[in-house]
């Protein structure tokens, strides 16, 4: 039968063959690395038969879905292992996470380490048998009491949503409800580790019951899980909210659960991100605007808000009307420009807002700067011609890379996403918005990946996911083309023949969230950061009181020339304080002592360096000024 290859070339394959087949006859090292594959784009099992005309793809633990893939079938057999040891357990779910897998239990006392190490022990047996992964499809009323037999009462939940055929996966006497699809057998699986147990509410709400979530991780080669356990180890060192702590940032209080309250040194890095921002927006020609924290009820029902964010919403009663504190910007940013009449000469119109917000985050998911209730968006909605959509977001792409770059960041990676289930505006709407922003990528050569269904309920979009220093991703930038909110809100202007037109609106967002993005900054550099962005860029150490005087004269001039310089005037040795200036991670260090002060020189260190020598005042000052411009990474 004939087989059609991504290439678009045909393969004669032999009846009943499979994806592995195809993969043996075309390359033993593809057959070797193949996870799972995907049969006319749809994701399936390795070994599932084809038939006349199907499009193969070989899917490998190297591609996102692989991985996936890889790691949901671990968590297999982690639940596998858990029931063989502990038969009381009853099983949740168990998906693939960004790195790694986890799995949901519902027992009577939480696992202890002694536990995990069982359960790992027992999984790897598994492994070592090459326990096959096998699928039967059944309908929902026969898996409901399959289930309901067992006693699993989270799985009988979970086929309340179910329509048709469920889809049943048995490892040896082992089953679990699953769609698929899986690794042939537990036998790919090389390395396989536990890392740890927390707990967890089933679906995420404070009113089901608590369960106990089990971490873990695996990997094609014990290489990979070396490697990986490296990275944790480095990350762990690097933790943004530990950083913070010791470098005196920001801090988090009862008083306000999720709301950061930032410190002095905090605050420098923080004002010294959004003047830059704000230097570079208006360079790029837009206009800064305000609006209000809290707006009126009907507000967000008109944008559409309300139906998709209600849940995670703060609200507040004022006279006689409900309003809520915003969980987003651009509502208001529409009455801004609804608020004058507008000429089709004035396009683009391009206003920036670094807007404060709020939403309502559980606070099981809380996570130091990174998930919070209370965070700035430098945020910015252009409003602009049809014909002008290619372009801007073609700018905006530019501005995007620029800014990255500037602050250390060179390797990204780029989604385009698609048309959600949930959404507002015609069909014929989407289809114009993500055709413009294929074109947009396409014309400008930029690879990116498709991320079907997760647009924006307003609009598709594309996102940008920076890598850190430890090949982490993080989603940051996002624009997306909106052609419903200008129809929602009645936005027209006045085209060259005189008629009324509605505008094209892109929302965008460059860093994300200021907090979120302070906290990748700190983990990148592990504290460490640049001299620009760094809150003391240099501490002037005298090796006595006597000294005090002239460490004076040096902070002087130093803050004379914009430079942030405090000076440790403590009683302490000087071995003391270079030590404490490296802990906290202080750029620069520069000695005052009586050979210093005859010579007008400081000795100055370098954090982790160490001694640079003896230089002038002049030197010394002049060489902070020019590491302390914006963007210089040394």
């Amino acid at each position: 039968m004939k087989i059609i290859l991504p290439d678009g070339k045909e393969f004669q394959a032999q009846e009943n063959s499979t994806a592995l087949d195809i993969a043996k006859a075309i390359s033993p090292r593809l057959a070797k690395s193949a996870i799972a594959c995907t049969i006319n784009d749809e994701l399936k099992d390795l070994l599932t038969p084809l038939k006349e005309g199907d499009r193969i793809a070989i899917v490998t633990f190297d591609d996102p879905q692989g991985k996936s893939i890889f790691w949901h079938s671990s968590s297999h057999i982690l639940a596998q292992a858990v029931q063989e040891l502990f038969p009381e357990a009853k099983i949740a779910i168990g998906p693939a996470i960004e790195n790694g897998f986890y799995y949901d239990f519902d027992v009577e006392k939480p696992f202890t380490p002694e536990d995990l190490e069982r359960i790992e022990k027992r999984a790897k047996e598994i492994i070592l048998q090459k326990t096959p992964f096998c699928r039967k499809e059944v309908s929902v009323e026969q898996a409901r009491e399959i289930f309901g037999s067992k006693g699993e009462k989270f799985k009988v939940e979970l086929l309340d949503n179910i329509e048709g055929n469920a889809g049943i996966y048995e490892q040896n006497n082992w089953m679990d409800l699953c769609r698929g699809p899986h690794i042939p057998n537990a036998g790919y699986i090389k390395a396989f580790k536990l890392l740890n147990v927390a707990g967890a509410y089933w679906r995420g709400s404070e009113k089901n019951p608590m369960l106990q979530r089990i971490y873990g991780v695996s990997f094609p080669k014990q290489s990979m899980l070396e490697e990986h356990l490296r990275l944790l180890e480095e990350a762990q060192k690097r933790d943004h909210r530990k950083l913070g702590k010791e470098l005196d940032l920001f801090s988090f209080h009862n008083e306000g659960v999720g709301f950061p309250f930032w410190h002095p040194n905090g605050m420098v890095i923080y004002n010294t991100v959004l003047d830059f921002c704000r230097r570079e927006h208006i360079k790029a020609g837009y206009q800064e605007i305000k609006t209000p924290i809290i707006l009126k009820e009907e507000l967000w029902h008109r944008s559409g808000h309300w139906d998709k964010y209600r849940e995670n919403m703060y609200f507040t009663q004022i006279d006689d009307s409900v309003h809520s504190i915003k969980p987003m910007n651009c509502p208001g940013g529409l009455l801004v420009y609804k608020n004058a009449a507008h000429s089709y000469r004035e396009f683009p119109i391009k206003h920036c807002e670094f807007g404060l917000v709020h939403r309502h985050e559980k606070a099981g998911v809380l996570h130091g700067l990174f998930r919070v209730r209370q965070f700035t968006q430098d945020d910015a909605h252009i409003f602009c011609l049809p014909e002008q959509i290619e372009q801007q977001i073609s700018e905006v792409i530019d501005f995007i890379m620029k800014i990255y770059r500037t602050f250390g960041f060179d390797q990204y990676q780029i989604e385009l996403s698609t048309r959600p289930q949930e959404y507002i505006g015609s069909l014929e709407i989407w289809d114009k918005a993500e055709n413009a922003l294929k074109s947009v990528l396409e014309n400008n050569n930029i690879d990116y990946q498709l991320n079907p269904g997760d647009g924006a309920f307003y609009g598709p979009k594309i996102d940008f996911h920076i890598k850190d220093v430890l090949n982490r991703s993080w989603q940051c930038g996002t624009i997306q083309l909106d052609f419903s909110m200008p129809e929602r809100f009645d936005l027209e202007y006045t085209d060259a023949d005189g008629e009324k037109k509605r505008p094209v609106m892109i929302h965008r967002a460059l860093l994300g969230s200021m907090e979120r993005f302070i906290g990748i900054l700190l983990e990148h550099f592990g504290g460490a950061l640049p001299v620009w962005l760094s809150p003391v860029q240099c501490r002037i150490l005298p090796i006595s009181d006597k000294y005090l005087g002239y460490a004076q004269l040096l902070r002087e001039k130093g803050l004379s020339a914009g430079l942030r310089i405090e000076i440790d005037d403590r009683n302490e040795k000087i071995g003391y304080k270079i030590r404490d200036a490296e802990l906290k991670k202080i750029p620069f260090m520069a000695i005052a002592g009586e050979k210093e002060q005859e010579t007008a020189t400081v000795s100055l260190r370098r954090h982790t360096k160490g001694d640079l020598g003896a230089v002038s005042i002049d030197e010394f000052i002049s060489e902070l000024a020019r590491l302390s411009a914006a963007g210089f990474q040394d």
